[in-house]
């Protein structure tokens, strides 16, 4: 049985909740789909007043899932879908931007990168996502009633500086530090609030783990690559292509950088041939090796991948292949 409580003061607490309209597979996606479970019979409750989601909630490893578009908007948010990125676009009541992605354990908040520890994923053309995230992006706090299987969700005004409500009364009154509440709104020091400001108050847990950054060097050397190596290939296996490069960044037995574990040995020839200093990644490319270096991986573990029509002999034969994809093995 899932309790859920928070802390009405503070950041708001664990539950799951969604976006929706959108179309978003995720990393892990065959798994979490599979695991998903409906909650039945339970009702929503937003500021007080029952809404109809048009779809259940779901439960997936004792996390709540919902799809939420008509929340977002409720909560004074607005949500648009870039269809070519494949990312669900958030501007909030704060006016904090946030970004999730086609099943992608990554969140953009305000164009700082962080680690999610539950993916949206999509069905029935409604992307799923905990409700603890679009909760605390969205300026809201979340109550699981588990007597009455009831999901209460109370939006948390913007908080107005005055003489009458200062920074410290408004830190104080919200268990945070003066500190937190000057961090969280994008300041640089206390001096910079002013009367008349809006403070947002609600401070997501998802900004105390941020992800390993990445270059853009390195994203266009990656890219690069993938589509000299894949670049007729469907996504899947563009993404399991830049995977490969991740992985073996990650394995003592590689090097530790995109770019020495492209230039080192000889398994990438057009490396050492020019052909890779003249490649011009596409679209697909593109996405597929952004959605790589933000954690969505195919390949767990994949160190090789290889056409078997051209790579013959006992080394490929003696690897152990984690998938196939279009007319690459991918391999460890």
């Amino acid at each position: 049985m899932l309790k859920l409580t928070m802390k009405v003061s503070r950041i708001c607490v664990l539950a799951m909740l969604v976006i929706s309209l959108l179309t978003v597979v995720p990393f892990s996606a065959s798994a979490a789909v599979k695991d998903s479970r409906e909650v039945e019979n339970t009702r929503v409750i937003l500021d007080g007043s029952p809404i109809e989601l048009g779809s259940p909630l779901h439960m997936v490893n004792g996390r709540m899932f919902m799809p939420a578009g008509l929340v977002a908007k409720a909560l004074s948010a607005s949500v648009t879908w870039d269809a070519d990125a494949q990312e669900a676009i958030f501007i909030t009541k704060s006016d904090d931007e946030v970004i999730l992605g086609d099943g992608v354990p990554t969140v953009y908040f305000n164009d700082q990168r962080y680690v999610l520890d539950a993916v949206p994923y999509l069905i029935d053309g409604r992307l799923y996502v905990p409700v603890r995230y679009v909760a605390e992006f969205l300026h809201a706090d979340i109550h699981w009633n588990d007597e009455e299987q009831t999901l209460m969700i109370t939006s948390v005004p913007l908080e107005t500086v005055s003489d009458d409500n200062t920074l410290a009364d408004i830190s104080a009154r919200h268990g945070l530090s003066q500190a937190q509440v000057v961090k969280r709104n994008g300041f640089s020091s206390k001096e910079s609030i002013k009367n008349g400001m809006k403070l947002a108050v609600i401070i997501p847990s998802v900004l105390e783990n941020k992800a390993k950054p990445f270059t853009e060097s390195e994203y266009q050397l990656l890219a690069k690559l993938v589509q000299v190596e894949s670049g007729y290939e469907s996504y899947e296996g563009q993404l399991a292509v830049a995977n490969v490069i991740l992985n073996r960044v990650e394995h003592p037995s590689f090097p530790s950088t995109i770019k020495d574990v492209i230039y080192s040995g000889k398994q990438f020839p057009p490396a050492h041939n020019g052909l890779l200093d003249r490649s011009k990644p596409n679209a697909s490319v593109l996405k597929a090796t952004k959605d790589a270096l933000n954690g969505k991986n195919n390949v767990e573990g994949a160190l090789y991948f290889f056409n078997p029509r051209y790579s013959k002999g006992s080394f490929w034969d003696s690897l152990s292949v984690v998938a196939t994809i279009g007319n690459h093995r991918f391999a460890k």
